[in-house]
């Protein structure tokens, strides 16, 4: 009972938990500390029988001096890291350019009144057919389709082009995520602005578009990781970044280090991108549950 003595001395909030609660949250904290330990130890185990399946297979020498040599990892990281300086470059600029270009298409289609019926129908061609479109087709199409065609003060520049595909296609998938944020606010929202004296546009401004983007943070910042990812497909069109600096390494000598090392890089970005998505989303899901977010 001394612990539960403890606690009821420190108590001075004037709330006096019971015994049986401190007995539970005493009970409730074991079962925590033991599933933590069954859970490291069980990974473990299988990171050991992963390792001894992969290091005692009859390839893995090769394997190894192919894909995880270090002496090719140590020349590769420079020039990786140094070409991963135009993907952050690409991530900044197309992500901004896609977050604007994305949340116009999304006001556009759900724009009402038969006046706005074209700009809605180009809305909606616009992102069924990048969306329908694969991102590669699209990086082919715009990098080698827009030189061939000569036109005047039209720029050739590979990072340029491949960042415009970029856009083109992410466009169409943010737009609709900003589209269902919009379309979740429930109508009664935009009566009420409307019944205030706003007009449509003050009402889509000041009282949906903050509602509709604050619900869809978590899959807008999915969508930036995955670009993250995609920035890399530039290198289809010769621009140096940190893919094509690791496939001009491994094209010398045909070892394939540089491409780990490169894959790596990135998943060293992406992991924390994906953690702060995961720490958004629960925040706003507790936000929600307690009534914090509209």
């Amino acid at each position: 009972m001394t612990y539960v003595q403890s606690a009821l001395e420190k108590a001075d909030d004037g709330y006096v938990p019971s015994a049986r609660r401190l007995e539970r949250e005493r009970f409730q904290r074991t079962r925590a500390r033991r599933a933590t330990a069954l859970a490291a130890l069980s990974t473990l185990v299988t990171g050991a029988v992963l390792f001894l399946v992969i290091t005692r297979s009859p390839g893995w020498p090769r394997t190894r001096a192919t894909f995880f040599s270090a002496e090719y990892a140590r020349m590769a990281l420079p020039k990786v890291l140094e070409g991963l300086l135009l993907n952050l470059k690409l991530l900044v600029v197309c992500g901004a350019a896609v977050l604007v270009i994305g949340l116009l298409l999304a006001i556009a289609r759900t724009l009402r009144g038969p006046v706005f019926f074209p700009l809605r129908a180009l809305a909606t061609a616009y992102t069924d057919f990048f969306r329908g479109l694969p991102l590669i087709i699209c990086l082919l199409m715009v990098v080698f389709g827009v030189p061939a065609l000569r036109l005047q003060g039209v720029t050739t520049d590979p990072v340029v082009l491949g960042g415009s595909a970029l856009v083109l296609t992410y466009s169409a998938y943010v737009a609709e995520v900003f589209r269902a944020g919009i379309e979740s606010v429930h109508p009664s929202q935009r009566a009420a602005a409307r019944s205030l004296g706003l007009s449509s546009g003050q009402a889509l401004r000041h009282v949906v578009l903050p509602q509709a983007v604050r619900r869809v943070v978590p899959p807008l910042l999915n969508d930036l990781v995955s670009l993250q990812k995609d920035t890399g497909l530039v290198s289809i069109a010769g621009a140096v970044d940190a893919v094509y600096a690791a496939q001009i390494i491994a094209g010398k000598d045909f070892n394939y280090t540089p491409y780990v090392v490169a894959g790596l890089v990135f998943v060293a970005l992406t992991i924390p991108m994906t953690r702060f998505t995961d720490w958004i989303t629960a925040r706003m899901d507790r936000r929600r549950a307690q009534g914090g977010t509209v």
